[in-house]
Protein backbone atom coordinates (compact mmCIF):
# COMPACT_ATOMS: atom_id res chain seq x y z
CA UNK A 1 0.00 0.00 0.00
CA UNK A 2 1.31 3.43 -1.02
CA UNK A 3 0.09 7.04 -0.63
CA UNK A 4 0.73 8.84 -3.94
CA UNK A 5 0.43 12.75 -3.67
CA UNK A 6 0.84 13.60 -8.07
CA UNK A 7 1.31 17.15 -9.44
CA UNK A 8 -0.66 18.93 -6.29
CA UNK A 9 -1.69 22.49 -7.04
CA UNK A 10 -3.43 24.41 -4.39
CA UNK A 11 -4.67 27.68 -4.88
CA UNK A 12 -7.46 30.47 -3.69
CA UNK A 13 -8.99 33.13 -5.80
CA UNK A 14 -7.76 36.72 -4.40
CA UNK A 15 -9.91 38.77 -2.68
CA UNK A 16 -9.06 41.95 -4.08
CA UNK A 17 -9.25 40.37 -7.68
CA UNK A 18 -5.33 40.47 -8.42
CA UNK A 19 -4.09 37.23 -9.62
CA UNK A 20 -5.27 33.83 -7.91
CA UNK A 21 -2.48 33.17 -4.35
CA UNK A 22 -0.81 29.70 -4.67
CA UNK A 23 -0.26 28.01 -1.97
CA UNK A 24 0.82 24.36 -3.00
CA UNK A 25 2.86 24.30 -6.41
CA UNK A 26 3.30 20.87 -8.19
CA UNK A 27 3.90 18.59 -5.19
CA UNK A 28 4.55 15.40 -6.05
CA UNK A 29 5.46 12.17 -3.47
CA UNK A 30 5.65 9.03 -2.94
CA UNK A 31 4.38 7.45 1.17
CA UNK A 32 4.97 3.71 1.61
CA UNK A 33 3.24 1.46 3.64
CA UNK A 34 4.42 1.98 7.33
CA UNK A 35 6.49 4.88 6.87
CA UNK A 36 6.72 8.26 9.32
CA UNK A 37 6.98 10.96 7.03
CA UNK A 38 7.27 14.40 8.38
CA UNK A 39 6.52 17.87 6.50
CA UNK A 40 8.58 20.85 7.76
CA UNK A 41 9.01 24.16 6.02
CA UNK A 42 8.46 28.06 7.08
CA UNK A 43 4.82 29.24 8.38
CA UNK A 44 1.68 29.84 6.15
CA UNK A 45 3.68 27.68 3.65
CA UNK A 46 0.69 25.60 2.67
CA UNK A 47 1.57 22.02 4.96
CA UNK A 48 -1.89 22.27 7.37
CA UNK A 49 -3.36 22.74 3.72
CA UNK A 50 -1.56 19.45 2.28
CA UNK A 51 -2.71 17.53 4.99
CA UNK A 52 -6.90 18.92 4.90
CA UNK A 53 -6.34 18.01 1.22
CA UNK A 54 -5.24 14.64 1.73
CA UNK A 55 -7.74 14.27 4.28
CA UNK A 56 -10.23 15.16 1.85
CA UNK A 57 -11.63 18.17 3.82
CA UNK A 58 -10.34 20.76 0.93
CA UNK A 59 -10.57 20.28 -2.68
CA UNK A 60 -7.08 20.75 -4.81
CA UNK A 61 -7.38 22.95 -7.74
CA UNK A 62 -5.38 20.03 -9.72
CA UNK A 63 -3.88 17.18 -9.49
CA UNK A 64 -4.52 13.95 -7.56
CA UNK A 65 -3.96 11.94 -4.33
CA UNK A 66 -4.13 8.38 -4.25
CA UNK A 67 -4.17 5.33 -2.17
CA UNK A 68 -3.46 2.11 -2.97
CA UNK A 69 -4.30 2.71 -6.74
CA UNK A 70 -7.57 4.67 -5.49
CA UNK A 71 -8.15 8.63 -5.85
CA UNK A 72 -8.98 9.80 -2.46
CA UNK A 73 -12.34 11.52 -2.53
CA UNK A 74 -12.99 12.50 0.89
CA UNK A 75 -15.01 8.74 1.94
CA UNK A 76 -14.51 8.05 5.87
CA UNK A 77 -12.73 5.67 7.02
CA UNK A 78 -9.60 5.61 4.76
CA UNK A 79 -7.44 8.87 6.71
CA UNK A 80 -7.45 9.70 10.37
CA UNK A 81 -6.26 13.10 11.14
CA UNK A 82 -5.00 14.68 14.47
CA UNK A 83 -5.79 18.33 15.63
CA UNK A 84 -3.15 20.17 17.36
CA UNK A 85 -6.23 21.70 19.32
CA UNK A 86 -7.08 18.29 20.55
CA UNK A 87 -10.69 19.17 19.21
CA UNK A 88 -12.76 17.17 21.80
CA UNK A 89 -16.27 17.00 23.08
CA UNK A 90 -16.47 18.48 26.56
CA UNK A 91 -19.53 17.26 27.20
CA UNK A 92 -17.79 14.09 26.56
CA UNK A 93 -16.33 11.49 28.72
CA UNK A 94 -12.41 10.00 27.54
CA UNK A 95 -14.77 6.94 27.07
CA UNK A 96 -17.26 8.93 25.27
CA UNK A 97 -14.72 11.14 22.76
CA UNK A 98 -13.31 7.80 21.71
CA UNK A 99 -16.00 5.92 21.35
CA UNK A 100 -17.58 8.87 19.35
CA UNK A 101 -16.22 8.18 15.85
CA UNK A 102 -17.26 4.44 16.20
CA UNK A 103 -20.41 6.00 16.76
CA UNK A 104 -20.97 7.92 14.03
CA UNK A 105 -20.20 4.83 11.82
CA UNK A 106 -22.69 3.33 13.38
CA UNK A 107 -20.81 0.48 15.44
CA UNK A 108 -23.37 -1.01 17.93
CA UNK A 109 -22.55 -0.31 21.63
CA UNK A 110 -21.40 -3.42 22.46
CA UNK A 111 -18.61 -3.28 20.18
CA UNK A 112 -17.20 -0.15 20.32
CA UNK A 113 -17.17 0.01 24.26
CA UNK A 114 -15.01 -2.97 24.30
CA UNK A 115 -12.96 -1.10 21.67
CA UNK A 116 -12.68 2.09 23.07
CA UNK A 117 -12.20 0.54 26.50
CA UNK A 118 -8.99 -1.28 24.78
CA UNK A 119 -7.48 1.84 23.64
CA UNK A 120 -7.72 3.56 27.01
CA UNK A 121 -5.77 0.65 28.58
CA UNK A 122 -2.95 1.00 25.98
CA UNK A 123 -2.96 4.45 26.19
CA UNK A 124 -2.18 4.68 29.69
CA UNK A 125 -6.09 6.32 30.31
CA UNK A 126 -7.05 3.70 32.63
CA UNK A 127 -9.17 5.16 35.53
CA UNK A 128 -9.92 8.19 33.27
CA UNK A 129 -12.45 6.76 31.57
CA UNK A 130 -15.61 8.83 32.98
CA UNK A 131 -13.29 12.31 33.14
CA UNK A 132 -14.13 15.30 31.12
CA UNK A 133 -11.54 17.55 28.91
CA UNK A 134 -11.59 19.71 31.36
CA UNK A 135 -9.95 17.19 34.33
CA UNK A 136 -7.42 16.31 31.98
CA UNK A 137 -4.24 17.33 31.52
CA UNK A 138 -3.13 18.62 28.13
CA UNK A 139 -0.68 15.30 27.33
CA UNK A 140 -3.91 12.86 28.24
CA UNK A 141 -6.23 15.17 26.10
CA UNK A 142 -4.03 14.98 22.96
CA UNK A 143 -3.64 11.29 23.78
CA UNK A 144 -7.73 10.43 24.04
CA UNK A 145 -7.47 12.49 19.97
CA UNK A 146 -5.18 10.20 18.78
CA UNK A 147 -6.73 7.24 20.49
CA UNK A 148 -10.41 8.84 18.83
CA UNK A 149 -8.34 8.57 15.50
CA UNK A 150 -6.68 5.40 15.76
CA UNK A 151 -9.84 3.23 17.29
CA UNK A 152 -11.15 3.89 13.49
CA UNK A 153 -8.20 1.94 12.00
CA UNK A 154 -7.63 4.26 9.39
CA UNK A 155 -5.51 3.31 6.47
CA UNK A 156 -3.06 6.60 6.66
CA UNK A 157 -2.94 8.63 10.02
CA UNK A 158 -2.47 12.30 9.46
CA UNK A 159 -0.82 14.63 12.45
CA UNK A 160 -1.04 18.58 12.50
CA UNK A 161 1.47 19.86 14.70
CA UNK A 162 -0.35 17.80 17.76
CA UNK A 163 2.58 18.47 20.06
CA UNK A 164 3.07 22.29 19.86
CA UNK A 165 1.19 23.80 22.81
CA UNK A 166 2.16 21.02 24.98
CA UNK A 167 5.20 22.02 27.61
CA UNK A 168 8.94 20.45 26.56
CA UNK A 169 8.93 17.69 28.96
CA UNK A 170 5.21 16.91 27.64
CA UNK A 171 6.36 17.00 24.07
CA UNK A 172 9.24 14.36 24.74
CA UNK A 173 7.34 12.03 26.56
CA UNK A 174 4.32 12.09 24.08
CA UNK A 175 6.87 11.83 20.99
CA UNK A 176 7.94 8.70 22.77
CA UNK A 177 5.01 7.45 23.33
CA UNK A 178 3.70 7.73 19.65
CA UNK A 179 6.98 6.03 18.91
CA UNK A 180 5.91 3.10 20.74
CA UNK A 181 2.14 2.81 19.20
CA UNK A 182 3.60 3.50 15.75
CA UNK A 183 6.02 0.70 15.89
CA UNK A 184 3.29 -1.76 17.66
CA UNK A 185 0.67 -1.11 14.66
CA UNK A 186 3.22 -0.15 11.92
CA UNK A 187 0.73 2.65 10.43
CA UNK A 188 1.28 4.91 7.85
CA UNK A 189 1.50 8.57 9.65
CA UNK A 190 2.39 11.92 7.60
CA UNK A 191 2.82 14.01 10.41
CA UNK A 192 3.66 18.24 10.25
CA UNK A 193 5.93 19.91 12.96
CA UNK A 194 7.63 23.52 12.79
CA UNK A 195 10.68 21.83 15.46
CA UNK A 196 13.28 20.34 13.48
CA UNK A 197 14.62 18.56 16.75
CA UNK A 198 10.43 16.37 16.91
CA UNK A 199 11.24 15.49 13.55
CA UNK A 200 14.36 14.40 13.70
CA UNK A 201 13.11 12.24 16.50
CA UNK A 202 10.15 10.95 14.77
CA UNK A 203 10.59 10.07 11.44
CA UNK A 204 11.78 7.85 8.84
CA UNK A 205 11.51 11.12 5.69
CA UNK A 206 11.86 14.71 6.31
CA UNK A 207 10.48 16.43 3.75
CA UNK A 208 11.53 20.06 3.23
CA UNK A 209 8.91 22.65 1.90
CA UNK A 210 10.10 26.12 0.30
CA UNK A 211 7.82 29.55 1.11
CA UNK A 212 4.78 29.83 -0.22
CA UNK A 213 4.07 28.51 -3.12
CA UNK A 214 5.26 25.21 -1.26
CA UNK A 215 7.20 23.15 -3.53
CA UNK A 216 9.76 20.01 -2.09
CA UNK A 217 13.07 20.88 -1.92
CA UNK A 218 14.73 18.46 0.38
CA UNK A 219 13.81 14.65 1.24
CA UNK A 220 15.88 13.70 3.97
CA UNK A 221 16.17 9.93 4.65
CA UNK A 222 16.66 9.09 8.16
CA UNK A 223 18.83 6.17 8.39
CA UNK A 224 18.22 5.32 12.64
CA UNK A 225 16.88 3.10 14.39
CA UNK A 226 14.48 4.06 17.23
CA UNK A 227 13.83 4.84 19.71
CA UNK A 228 16.65 7.54 19.05
CA UNK A 229 18.91 9.05 21.34
CA UNK A 230 17.97 13.08 20.71
CA UNK A 231 21.30 14.03 21.55
CA UNK A 232 23.53 11.49 19.57
CA UNK A 233 26.28 12.31 17.28
CA UNK A 234 24.00 11.19 14.01
CA UNK A 235 21.27 13.23 14.91
CA UNK A 236 23.19 16.57 15.29
CA UNK A 237 24.34 15.90 12.26
CA UNK A 238 20.93 15.53 10.35
CA UNK A 239 19.88 18.56 12.86
CA UNK A 240 22.12 20.96 11.40
CA UNK A 241 21.78 19.97 7.96
CA UNK A 242 17.79 20.53 7.77
CA UNK A 243 18.88 23.48 9.44
CA UNK A 244 20.96 24.83 7.25
CA UNK A 245 18.48 23.94 3.96
CA UNK A 246 16.01 25.97 6.05
CA UNK A 247 18.09 28.83 6.80
CA UNK A 248 18.88 29.43 2.72
CA UNK A 249 14.74 29.81 3.17
CA UNK A 250 14.97 32.64 5.12
CA UNK A 251 12.86 30.61 7.32
CA UNK A 252 13.51 30.38 10.95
Amino acid sequence: MSLELIHLHKEYASKTGDSPIVVLEDINYRVAAGQFVTFIGPSGCGKTTLLRIIAGLENVSSGRVVLRGEEITGQAGKVGLVFQEYALFPWRTTLENIEMGLEIRGTPKAERRPAALDYIRQFGLSGFEGHYPRELSGGMQQRVAIARTLVLNPRVVLMDEPFASLDSQTRNALQEFLVGIWQQRNETILFVTHNVDEAVFLSDRIVVLSQRPARIIRDFEVNLSKPRDRTSAACNDLRREILRVLGEQKVL
